[in-house]
């Protein structure tokens, strides 16, 4: 899962982080991340909790310094749980050296066909899924951060990290492609005239652009998110009363 990593040394010249360490910061924030949040706070309590075991390491004998340390990690934080957990990571080679985290929606989509039909397996998929690959990235992502240090900057800064983002960016659209043309079910029910007779709309719209209302309700759904800041409650009300209203007209 991860290679050995050699313990550095530490403040006071002490040896530094082992991987029995690691591990306690790794599974004290990758299982209580969400346990205890504020709106002062978010997930600052569980970031400074998981810094517990760094402080009696290195300040058994100085409680003001392990003081320091905990304020230190309780300011406002917030992050993604699983790839975010390189920010702990790299924390911890910070504090050791100079003082001292698109799958959701993949797994969400298979776990959805596999219920389509009422089967039992779309969650338990999800579930059992999400519940080894969630820690995995998580554990993967603490011990890359770790490894990185002060050289995570160059990375999370500069050309790496734009190739990072462009690259996900072209997954991320690739993966709500997906899952708007497979389980977003909005066809027409209208029909138009086709010579001396009348055909139904969708059957052109299907012959010209497969999906096109699909992915005109995402563009919408989009337009509204980001260019409106419509907040996700407003959107879902916006949408109801949107179907509600064609239905009534005929149009779906």
């Amino acid at each position: 899962m991860a290679t050995e990593i050699t313990p550095k040394v530490g403040p006071n010249g002490k040896q530094g982080l082992t991987n029995k360490d690691l591990n306690q910061l790794w599974l004290r924030w990758a299982f209580t991340h969400l346990s205890s949040m504020s709106y002062e706070k978010l997930q600052a309590h569980a970031f400074a909790w998981s810094y517990i075991p760094f402080a009696n390491k290195y300040y058994a004998d100085d409680p003001e310094a392990k003081r320091r340390l905990l304020v230190r990690q309780s300011v406002f934080y917030n992050t993604e749980p699983q790839t975010g957990t390189l920010v702990n990571g790299i924390v911890a080679s910070l504090e050791e050296n100079i003082v001292q985290g698109i799958i959701v929606p993949i797994l969400l989509s298979i776990g959805m066909s596999l219920a389509a039909g009422g089967s039992p397996l779309g969650p338990l998929f999800y579930i059992i899924s999400w519940g080894i690959i969630g820690p995995l990235i998580s554990f993967v992502c603490f011990r890359t951060g770790y490894k990185l240090g002060v050289g995570a900057v160059d990375m999370i800064v500069g050309e790496t990290a734009r190739r990072l983002t462009d690259a996900f960016n072209v997954l991320g659209i690739m993966v709500i492609g997906a899952l708007s043309a497979g389980n977003i079910a909005l066809v027409t029910t209208l029909n138009i005239p086709m010579g001396g007779d009348w055909a139904p709309l969708q059957d052109t719209l299907d012959g010209v652009f497969p999906k096109i209302l699909p992915l005109i309700a995402v563009l919408v759904t989009w337009w509204m998110l980001d260019k409106k800041q419509f907040s996700p409650t407003k959107v879902i009300l916006v949408l109801t009363a949107a179907v509600i209203v064609f239905c009534l007209l005929g149009v779906f």
